[in-house]
């Protein structure tokens, strides 16, 4: 697998969609590859959106792939499955520690506040103390030029505001459940939607 490359994490003015933002599938989505997914939202611009599914660990570990950052990585020490496309080349998102400057941080690009993505080429014994945590993902979620927009529009995704933490979240963590049921009501009530409509 190859380190991530080929784009940087662009803005979007006020839109809701921009980099840190999350996608959260709707239950219209009939995509599986998304079903009950939560994408984190990590470039967005012109030249289209990319994101990473958060809700999807493997059952391959770090260790098997990229032995050196099998330590620094948090638990599960599993590879999760960011989406559909490059499946062959891994992306790494970490979490800078409170009082930690992003901007100032060798190996890493800013996605937003203290989340970044990793430079799986950088020194991970030197960069992991700066990092509250990080997670390794196969493939990637994309979208071309107003594709997502039109999704959203069709009611396929609900965008949301992301937190560092959901990018931290554990596989016994029902990620799409907590980022639904944190909002208001309405929109709360959607999280209580059954996962197997045929057994409502």
């Amino acid at each position: 697998m190859t380190a991530h490359e080929g784009f940087e994490p662009g803005g979007a003015g006020n839109s809701a969609l921009r980099p840190g933002a999350l996608l959260v599938a709707t239950p219209e989505l009939g995509d599986p590859n998304f079903r009950r997914t939560v994408v984190y939202l990590v470039a967005h611009g012109e030249d289209g959106t990319v994101g990473l599914v958060l809700n999807r660990p493997s059952e391959t570990a770090v260790h098997n792939v990229l032995p050196e950052w099998a330590p620094h990585v948090i638990k599960p020490q599993a590879l999760y499955v960011g989406g559909p496309v490059q499946t062959n080349a891994a992306m790494c998102v970490g979490v800078c520690r409170t009082g930690v400057d992003p901007r100032r941080l060798d190996g890493v690009i800013g996605v937003t506040g203290p989340v970044v993505l990793v430079n799986l080429d950088a020194d991970p014994a030197e960069l992991s103390p700066s990092l509250r945590g990080a997670r390794v993902y196969a493939g990637r979620a994309g979208w071309s030029p107003d594709q997502l927009a039109g999704e959203v529009a069709e009611g396929a995704w609900v965008v949301l505001p992301g937190l560092p933490d959901d990018v931290l979240a554990g596989p016994r963590v029902d990620l799409w459940f907590r980022v639904l049921k944190r909002q208001g009501f309405p929109l709360a009530w959607l999280a209580y939607h059954p996962q197997d409509v045929t057994r409502n």
